[in-house]
């Protein structure tokens, strides 16, 4: 949260002390007395002044932001009807603005009493039991100076730790007490952490139900004050971040979820690769608790409606575009609110609104030029995303039509294309899309926009439509008609630096650079094509040097290219050509995390002789290669302490999955299979997408052979493949060999993905 850079308080001299009943104020005073601790206590008070003046010198020292949390000398941009942007106020003051209100100073018997409480805790003399009846008696203490107390710099922390202690009665009576002045707490810097901690508390009650209505109620009287005047709270640093946790409470999802407070990481770029499944499809529902779904409806409604005349500032506004932010994901799936809510988002007027317009045409210029603004571009990306099916098409039709190339040039807009690509809905959508955007794939990587054409190539593949057309344009686009295919590859690996380069038809691979990205992404989804479409590219990673080869095997993000050729629907004849070229390596690769995922995928595309060479060289780092954290699963997983011990059974071994793997391919491996391919090509959405379904099948033969005690008897092995060549030869008998119905099974249905293997790869490459 922006409030978080504020530094802990300096830990006090603590009593060991309290009554575990109600104390007064002139009681407490006495404990220090009564027990001779005239000393300590006035050590404490000079201690407390000490400190408290620091606080204030803190506070005067917080450049970035002016002491209501705003930032200093900001400005927000709107336009002034005419698609120019002007200089606003930070925020416009509406005629019905609350009074501001007025703080106090605390006064320093009070600031003494709440000293020695924070004292008592910090020594850690007090039980579970005790210490919920000393909350609640010093909230008591607290009513009629809430605003004093949580915006203190030094007894806000004191503050947050009795609501934290506090039983639920207490809690809900201190939150209905400063009800009223809760947006001028939330606004504070310090107080904002006291509003964050008692509605963290409140969370942690919403589980019980008899607990329901009371927490109901206090949030009510709550939410109906915000609404009252919502847009200074959106457009406050502090404010917003509890505005946020506010409407994360209402809904039932963890308050502190990164989502709702505007993270956006490695989830939405697989998103939108097609390498995982939305994450706001009903809102994550196995992580939802019991929520207040009539209050949050009233409340963001309540909001849309107060700020309907100030919906320029909100939209360029960072902080306010973070609540709105949160609101739509919070509100994904309910058509009905969205279709109320995003127009209004969008600046359509209630004309347009009751005549069942979504977008207004008028300031559709103006709205486009927004989106090159990054705090609305942000708003834009969930809007597309959360968007009903209607909407979006009038969103794309009518706002983002002949616009595309303009926004996806910008470096705020081009994230807007991006989400409008990844959430096409239909292939009329992405016939549109690909008509601005197809030709324009070497401007786009030209200007650095190569996520965009990641997008395109993503949902080309989940449509299945211009699949050829996008390896021809991305080809066409690193490259010239007469230069051959060989330098397609490294040059998409190093994106920035080939086109950063003056004379390209002298750029040579820049040996120790990082490779890119989403260069590296791009080919990872390029892979996944069939194989008569990406021959030039095929041709191209075969082709590279040995020492280029080990270079990208050893880059986490060249590691996945390789590993998605591997996978690919290439021949065994053009994988083992490359394979070979990392022989002598594979033992240095092994030892690396990302290196070892590449070991493995080299040993199930090789055939006996390269996987004995493999074998071999992880038996000669064995030792070393066990102590690291991938090492124990590879030497499992390829036996290598068979090899160790019993060469010939392990040759034996793996000549058996070798022969199981192909007579299995003998009997499915034709137009059936290929089409159960392309189909989970299309639509699986795990992070293991890029996986072939070979390897799959290899892992399920491989399993099955590992289970059975055939491996140690050499003539049981030769039975069993001689009945295995009978069943498959033989249609009506293909269920009698549990391993083949096993891959079968699985060949024809979405593979379940590797949590290991999920897990190890965010790792590896950090997006």
């Amino acid at each position: 949260m922006a409030g978080n850079n504020r530094s802990k308080p300096t830990k006090y001299i603590y009593i060991s002390f309290w009554s575990t009943t109600k104390v007064s104020l002139s009681s407490s005073l006495s404990v220090a007395v009564r027990f001779q601790h005239r000393k300590l206590a006035s050590h404490c008070k000079s201690k407390l002044w000490k400190q408290m003046k620091m606080g204030k010198k803190a506070k005067k020292g917080n450049s970035g932001f002016d002491d209501n949390g705003y930032k200093k000398n900001a400005t927000s941009q709107v336009t002034d009807g005419t698609g120019k942007f002007k200089k606003s106020f930070k925020h416009h003051q509406n005629s019905d603005s609350q009074a501001p209100v007025i703080r106090k100073q605390v006064e320093p018997e009070t600031a003494k009493y709440f000293s020695e409480i924070a004292n008592l805790f910090e020594s850690q003399g007090v039980d579970v039991e005790e210490r919920s009846v000393i909350c609640g008696n010093a909230l008591e203490e607290a009513r009629g100076k809430e605003f004093e107390l949580a915006t203190d710099y030094i007894i806000s922390n004191t503050l947050q730790t009795l609501l934290d202690g506090c039983n639920l009665d207490n809690l809900c009576s201190f939150l209905r007490g400063c009800a009223n002045i809760i947006p001028a707490i939330a606004m504070d810097r310090s107080g904002s952490h006291v509003a964050e901690t008692a509605f963290k508390s409140l969370a942690r009650h919403v589980q019980d139900t008899e607990a329901y209505t009371i927490i109901e109620e206090t949030l009510k009287m709550i939410c109906k004050v915000i609404v009252v005047n919502p847009l200074d709270l959106m457009c406050n640093c502090y404010g917003s971040h509890v505005l946020r946790s506010l409407l994360c409470l209402c809904k039932g999802v963890p308050l502190d979820s990164p989502e709702f407070h505007g993270a956006k990481g490695s989830k939405v770029l697989a998103e939108r690769l097609n390498l995982k499944v939305s994450h706001l499809d009903g809102n994550d529902s196995q992580h939802l608790q019991q929520g207040f779904p009539s209050l949050l409806k009233f409340l963001v409604s309540g909001m849309m409606n107060c700020t309907k005349e100030d919906m320029k500032t909100l939209q360029v506004d960072q902080y306010s575009s973070l609540v709105l932010q949160a609101s739509l994901k919070l509100l994904g799936g309910n058509d009905q609110e969205l279709l109320h809510i995003i127009p209004v988002l969008l600046g359509c007027n209630k004309e347009n609104l009751a005549e069942g317009k979504f977008i207004d045409m008028i300031i559709a210029g103006e709205t486009v030029e927004s989106m090159k603004e990054p705090a609305f571009s942000h708003l834009m990306e969930v809007i597309l995303e959360v968007a009903p099916e209607s909407l979006y098409n009038n969103m794309l039709t009518k706002l983002l039509k002949n616009s595309l190339f303009e926004l996806s040039s910008h470096p705020c807009g081009n994230f807007v294309v991006q989400a409008l690509i990844s959430h096409a809905r239909t292939k009329d959508q992405m016939e549109l899309i690909w008509e601005e955007l197809g030709l324009k794939f070497a401007d786009l990587l030209r200007m650095g926009r190569s996520g965009v054409i990641a997008s395109l190539i993503a949902a080309c593949q989940r449509f299945q439509t211009h699949e050829y057309k996008c390896c021809e344009a991305l080809a066409t686009a690193v490259g010239s008609k007469n230069e051959t295919s060989k330098f397609i590859v490294p040059r998409i690996l190093f994106l920035d630096s080939y086109f950063s380069y003056d004379d390209k038809s002298s750029w040579s691979w820049p040996g120790g650079a990082k490779m890119h990205v989403m260069g590296s992404l791009i080919l990872q989804a390029i892979f996944k094509f069939q194989s008569e479409w990406i021959q030039p590219y095929i041709l191209s990673i075969t082709s590279m040097d040995a020492e280029h080869v080990l270079e990208a095997a050893q880059d986490a993000r060249g590691a996945r290219v390789i590993e998605a050729f591997l996978a690919s629907d290439a021949s065994t004849k053009q994988k083992r050509r490359l394979v070979v070229k990392l022989r002598g390596h594979f033992g240095e690769l092994a030892m690396n995390l990302s290196g070892s995922f590449t070991v493995e995928r080299c040993f199930n595309a090789g055939n006996l002789s390269l996987r004995e060479a493999i074998a071999s060289e992880l038996l000669a780092v064995r030792t070393e290669l066990s102590k690291t954290k991938q090492g124990p699963h590879l030497l499992r997983t390829l036996d290598i302490d068979r090899y160790a011990t019993k060469p010939d059974q392990w040759r034996s071994k793996q000549a058996s999955k070798q022969s199981a793997y192909n007579e299995f391919f003998v009997a499915f491996g034709s137009s059936e299979s290929k089409s159960t391919k392309s189909n989970k090509l299309l639509y699986n959405a795990s992070m293991d997408t890029s996986e072939h379904e070979e390897l799959n099948i290899k892992k399920d033969i491989d399993g099955s052979l590992i289970s059975t005690s055939v491996v140690d008897d050499t003539s049981s092995e030769k039975k069993g493949r001689k009945k295995r060549k009978r069943d498959v030869a033989s249609e009506d008998a293909v269920g009698s060999n549990r391993a083949i119905e096993k891959a079968v099974k699985n060949f024809l249905s979405s593979s379940t993905p590797d949590k290991k293997r999920h897990n190890a790869s965010n790792q590896r490459l950090k997006i």
